[in-house]
This record gives C-alpha cells, structure tokens and sequence, in this order.
C-alpha cells in the first residue's frame, strides 16, 4: 500500500515539474508552432497530474463524500486536459512538420 503511495507521489511531482517546464517553455517561445505545442504537452502533464491526484483522493483517504466529488471533478479536468492536449499536439505537429 504504501509502495503505491509512494509511486504516485513521485508521479505527480515528475508530472508536475514536466508541466512546469512545458508552461515555461511555451511562454518564452517566440515562434507560435512551438509555443501551441509546449502548450499541448503542459495540458497533457497537467491532466495526468490531476487523474494521478484524484486517484489519490478517491482511493487512499477516508470515505468521505467530499473527497468523492473532488476526486471525480478533477478526473473529469484531467481526461479533458489530455484529450485537448493530444488533440492540439497533433496539430502543432503537423504545423511544424
């Protein structure tokens, strides 16, 4: 159990720092090809780190009903952060391509 709390922990912080780095990336890229795709792939980091958080909440904390919705309102943003960031990825890379 807690070898999988570790886990996620150490995955939501990689997933963090990547989206970090992409958001930084993205804002300091001058060409908008590029930027649009640093910007689709801190979509894709953040949405994973919100799965990886509300899995978190949903299954390793007391039952409460709260920790309940939070966690399926952050699934929901997640999923739709990375459907939109794949989506826009493919975009930005055939705009570069």
């Amino acid at each position: 159990m807690h070898a999988i709390q570790l886990t996620l922990f150490i995955l939501i912080c990689l997933f963090l720092g990547l989206t970090l780095f992409y958001s930084i990336r993205s804002r300091r890229e001058p060409d908008a090809a590029k930027r649009g795709l640093y910007t689709a792939r801190m979509n894709i980091c953040m949405g994973l780190m919100l799965v990886l958080i509300a899995i978190t909440q949903i299954f390793f904390f007391s039952e409460s009903s709260f920790r309940r919705i939070f966690g399926t309102v952050l699934v929901l943003i997640g999923v739709f952060n990375v459907f939109v960031g794949i989506r826009n990825h493919g975009h930005f890379d055939r705009q570069l391509r």
